[in-house]
């Protein structure tokens, strides 16, 4: 008798768990291209102050060391708070520009 009042909670349990699980978006990295992404930003650093530019630079060279490490999610923070110091977003940068 006590095993039929278990069930309901246990079953009740283990579906939360799984639509919990399903409903848990995914982390975004981001989008950004260890080949390319460095040039767009120094390029873009050209017009900066030079107090950006030192700091700009900076975070390019870290990113690129973490490129060279594999290490792709943490470089792409790099190259997005560049951007930042830039007043601008990766995406912005890396964007194909119309011929």
């Amino acid at each position: 008798m006590n095993a039929r009042f278990l069930i309901v909670p246990v079953a009740l349990a283990i579906s939360t768990v799984f639509v919990g699980a399903a409903a848990t978006p995914a982390m975004a990295a981001p989008a950004t291209s260890c080949d390319t992404t460095p040039g767009q930003i120094r390029s873009a650093a050209a017009n900066a102050t030079p107090d950006q530019q030192r700091k700009v630079y900076s975070l390019v060279a870290t990113g690129e060391k973490l490129c060279a490490e594999n290490e792709r999610f943490e470089a792409g923070k790099k190259f997005t708070a560049a951007a930042k110091v830039l007043g601008t977003d990766v995406a912005a940068l890396t964007a194909p520009t119309a011929q």
